[in-house]
C-alpha cells in the first residue's frame, strides 16, 4: 500500500479521519480504504467479538482506541484529542435478533452512542463532515414493493430497526439544532442495504453462519428461504459512504441530508436466490429449513437509491452475481490457503470503476 490511489478527488489524503466501530466488518473494510488513499485513520471501537474477525487479519497500522460509546466522557476526551476533520460513525449494536435479547444495549448502544459522538463534535474546531451510517431497517416497513425513498416514515418493529431510526432523529435534531451555521460540520446518515463480502465472521448473519457451517461440514439451517434483501457488496456502500463525505468535506450544505445506497431492483434477491448463487462458486454448501419458530424479521424490504444515483452520482459497480463470486471467493481463499484478499479485491473493484468511468474514481 505504498502507491497511493488517488480517487474521489484526492479529499481524503492527509486527512484526520476518525471511524467509529472500526474492528466491524464494514469498520475494517472502511479503514483499509482510507489507508490506500492517504487518510491519517483513527478508530474508536469495542474489540472484535470474533476469532478470526477481519480487522485482526488486516493487521493495519492505525491509532486503535477501545472505547464504549455509551461512555460520554471517555468518547467526549478521546475525540477532542484526535481532533477529527472527518468522522464515519459506524459503531452499532448492528445484529436483529441479537437486539431481541439485549434491547437495552441496542438502544443505549444505537441512539445515545450517536447522541454521544455528535456531542462530541460540537467541541471540534476543524470538523468539516460527520456521517451516521445507520441501516435500510431504518423505515417503518409496510412490506411493499415500491423501493423506500429517503423522505418516507422512519420506524421498525424488532429493537435494532427501531433504535436506528432513532438514530437517525438524533442526526437529524443535531444537524438542526447545533450545526446550521455556514461554518459548521456538515453532518449527513447513510442507509445501505443487506451487505455480503469477505472477512464477515459475525454472529447470526446468513453467509457467516453458510460459511461456518460448511468449514464444520453441517447444513446450514434458514429461517426465511423466499425473504428478499437488497443485496450488495460491501464495497458498494463504502463508495456511497466515502462520496457523501467527500462533497460534505467540499462544504456543500445541500449534502446534508439522509441517503440510501442499494442495488438496483436486479439485485433485490430471496435467501434462496442468495444461497444457490453461492453454490455455483462452492457447490459442497449444503442447508435446510429451520423448524424453530423464529422472532419477527420482515419478508420483503427494497430501497430506492434514485436520490444518490442523482444527485450524487453515485452507483453500484458489480452485478449480484460478481458481488456473490467475489465474497465466496475471498472465503475460499482464506479456507484453502488462510490469504486474505481484500486489499486485491478492493484495487479490483476501483478498476472496474473507472472502467465505468464513475464520477468518484476522479
Amino acid at each position: 500500500m505504498e502507491d497511493l490511489v488517488i480517487v474521489f478527488g484526492g479529499i481524503y489524503q492527509n486527512k484526520r479521519v476518525l471511524v467509529t466501530g472500526h474492528t466491524g466488518f464494514k469498520g475494517s473494510w472502511l479503514v483499509l480504504w482510507l489507508q490506500i488513499m492517504g487518510a491519517k485513520v483513527t478508530g474508536i471501537s469495542l474489540p472484535p467479538e470474533t476469532t478470526p474477525n477481519h480487522w485482526t487479519l488486516l493487521n493495519l497500522d492505525i491509532d486503535s482506541f477501545y472505547i464504549d460509546i455509551r461512555d460520554e466522557d471517555k468518547l467526549l476526551k478521546k475525540i477532542i484529542e484526535i481532533n477529527p476533520e472527518i468522522i464515519f460513525h459506524l459503531a452499532a449494536q448492528p445484529l436483529v435478533r441479537k437486539s431481541y435479547k439485549f434491547p437495552l444495549d441496542t438502544w443505549a448502544t444505537n441512539v445515545m452512542g450517536t447522541a454521544n459522538l455528535l456531542e462530541a463534535c460540537r467541541s471540534l474546531d476543524k470538523l468539516s463532515a460527520v456521517v451516521i451510517i445507520t441501516t435500510d431497517k431504518c423505515y417503518e416497513n409496510k412490506e411493499q414493493k415500491e423501493g423506500y425513498k429517503e423522505t418516507d416514515q422512519l420506524g421498525g418493529y424488532d429493537p435494532y430497526s427501531a433504535s436506528k431510526a432513532g438514530s437517525e432523529l438524533v442526526a437529524s435534531s443535531y444537524r438542526r439544532s447545533f450545526f446550521d451555521n455556514s461554518s459548521d460540520a456538515l453532518i449527513a446518515s447513510a442507509r445501505a442495504g443487506n451487505v455480503i463480502g469477505g472477512g464477515d465472521w459475525s454472529e447470526d448473519r446468513l453467509i457467516p453462519d453458510l460459511f461456518r457451517a460448511m468449514e464444520e461440514n453441517h447444513d446450514l439451517e434458514i429461517r426465511s428461504p423466499k425473504s428478499t434483501r437488497p443485496w450488495q457488496h460491501i464495497l458498494e456502500c463504502l463508495s456511497g459512504y466515502l462520496v457523501l463525505g467527500q462533497k460534505l468535506s467540499d462544504g456543500n450544505k445541500d449534502f446534508a441530508d439522509s441517503w440510501n445506497f442499494g442495488p438496483g431492483i436486479d439485485g433485490n434477491k430471496s435467501v434462496l436466490d442468495l444461497l444457490e448463487e453461492i453454490k455455483k462458486e462452492l457447490p459442497n454448501i449444503k442447508w435446510k429449513l429451520s423448524d424453530m419458530l423464529h422472532p419477527h424479521e420482515a419478508n420483503l424490504l427494497y430501497l430506492n437509491s434514485g436520490k444518490a444515483r442523482d444527485r450524487l452520482d453515485w452507483k453500484p459497480v458489480w452485478s449480484f452475481e460478481e458481488s456473490v463470486k467475489n465474497t465466496s471467493n475471498w472465503y475460499k481463499n482464506w479456507f484453502d490457503h488462510k490469504e486474505v484478499v481484500s486489499l486485491l479485491q478492493l484495487e479490483m473493484y476501483i478498476k472496474d470503476a473507472k472502467n465505468k468511468s464513475l464520477k468518484w474514481t476522479e
